[in-house]
């Protein structure tokens, strides 16, 4: 019977964690379809995921919070832009070609971690990197572009 009660509620942990991770989309098209229906601005994230520190301590401290990703879900749409290095982590042709232009029209000096602010048509509206603060004060730049 023990067991059982730990199963379930391993369960109900992973199907938390599932329903309370971040929305991340990859496809820019997608991502402006969704702004456009919903109404909302989109948080383009340009990452190195395996080799920019500052792009992983924003993604630990700001992007994985529980704060920032209820917050998101009801405000952005979120857009990740990945250039990892490592050759086990490499995108596929097609998502890096997207990369890379999304790159060319919105990220042209190369900085990384950077951070867009999108309106739903693709305007930029503002942006910003790393920051060591608190995901609060970080939604508070994000929505400073916005208002």
């Amino acid at each position: 019977m023990k067991m059982k009660k730990i199963g379930i509620i391993g369960l109900l942990l992973i199907l938390f964690g599932v329903s309370n991770a971040q929305d991340w989309q990859t496809d820019f098209v997608k991502a402006n379809e969704i702004a456009s229906k919903e109404n909302k601005p989109i948080i383009l994230v340009f990452q190195g995921s395996d080799w920019c520190a500052p792009c992983i301590k924003l993604d630990k401290e700001i992007w994985s919070t529980d704060e920032f990703t209820s917050y998101s879900k009801e405000h952005f749409v979120m857009l990740k832009a990945d250039f990892p290095k490592k050759k086990e982590h490499a995108l596929d042709e097609k998502q890096q070609k997207q990369n890379n232009e999304l790159a060319e029209n919105y990220n042209k000096n190369g900085y990384f971690p950077y951070v867009v602010v999108l309106d739903k048509k693709g305007k930029v509206l503002g942006a910003t990197g790393y920051k060591k603060i608190s995901p609060k004060e970080y939604i508070k730049i994000l929505e400073s572009f916005i208002l």
